[in-house]
């Protein structure tokens, strides 16, 4: 039976290198192609020149200034918000889970607009601030509606659900409200990465570097959260503790991507669901590809999102809103149906 196993963890090995490289070429073609293709035509060659800092005409700082900040930025956010899904569902066993369901992009989202109305000059480092408050906000609101109880998948969810559509109610008030300074938001509110600049591929690296960091530090930790607690208390975890820091780290990524790009919905919720059925539950394996296809996911949604209404540029919220509202519903029947 020990060979057996040995020589099925042998033959899966090739499997596996070969999943995590389709996924690095996946991830290089999203990122070449969101730098080739868009409103302006760009050769080949003037994108190496690019790439590689060797020209400085109009179409080598074109992709220099406003592509390459751009397509970093995607797949930046797309990491931390798959992460975050990935980690929102360990957390509470609820397969349903993602910041999106949990309040937690709509708090970030209302505490950004609230800054942004309440100040006239914000700093990018203040923003994303705010939207840690409001993100913390989200989840402390879900779990005081879901109660204190062993959480039940449908019950969390539900809390979830009404606690964003009131968050988000509130800041649909104050955009209507205050047009005036808030007229230059409707895409962020959507979702959107077209406006990004260095400053905020700067801003936001540092949270995707060390969220990805801490997850992978957290996995022998993290493992505990699967047993029953009486089981994980038995073993000297320190259930309660494991669960705040996750919640934090949760708070950080996704919170800090909502301050920068908006709420970006239901990424958090597909990839974690697509990488596990790829590579199952062993998290030193589904955390590194939960990030690949997390940027990749966003890189190609950003690509889709630019010849939706071409020449004009469309949210990307729209392209993972129009993927991520089938797979909610089809994930919710089909753990529905197995309970």
């Amino acid at each position: 039976m020990v060979k057996l196993t040995e020589l099925q963890k042998q033959n899966r090995k090739p499997v596996l290198l070969f999943l995590f490289f389709a996924s690095v070429m996946v991830l290089a073609i999203g990122f070449l192609s969101s730098l080739k293709w868009g409103q302006a035509h760009t050769t080949w060659p003037a994108l190496w020149e690019a790439l590689t800092w060797q020209g400085k005409d109009k179409a080598h700082l074109y992709i220099q200034t406003l592509r390459l900040p751009r397509t970093l930025t995607a797949l930046l956010v797309g990491v931390q918000l798959a992460l975050a899904g990935l980690l929102t569902q360990l957390i509470t066993r609820n397969p349903l889970a993602s910041p999106h369901l949990l309040g937690i992009h709509a708090g970030a989202s209302l505490a950004v607009v609230v800054a942004l109305i309440t100040f006239s000059a914000i700093s990018l480092t203040h923003t994303v601030l705010f939207g840690f408050a409001g993100a913390a906000l989200g989840v402390f609101l879900v779990w005081l509606l879901a109660g204190s109880q062993q959480k039940q998948h449908v019950q969390l969810t539900l809390a979830g659900i009404a606690v964003s559509l009131l968050l988000s109610s509130l800041t649909e008030g104050l955009t209507i409200l205050n047009q005036h300074s808030t007229e230059s938001m409707l895409f962020w509110l959507v979702g959107s990465v077209d406006h990004a600049s260095w400053a905020e591929v700067r801003t936001i690296t540092p949270f995707a570097l060390i969220g990805f960091a801490v997850f992978m530090l957290m996995i022998p930790s993290i493992k505990l959260l699967a047993m029953d607690d009486a089981v994980a208390i038995g073993l000297g975890g320190r259930v309660a503790v494991i669960k705040a820091i996750c919640m934090l780290l949760v708070i950080v990524l996704a919170g800090s991507a909502v301050a920068i790009c908006g709420p970006i919905g239901f990424v958090g919720l597909i990839v974690p669901h697509i990488a596990r059925a790829l590579v199952g539950g062993r998290l030193v394996l589904l955390v590194p590809l939960t990030a690949l296809l997390g940027g990749s996911l966003l890189l190609y949604a950003d690509f889709i999102s630019r010849f939706i209404a071409f020449p004009y540029e469309s949210p990307v919220g729209i392209v993972t809103a129009a993927i991520g509202g089938p797979f909610f519903i089809y994930l919710a029947r089909k753990k529905g149906g197995a309970r």
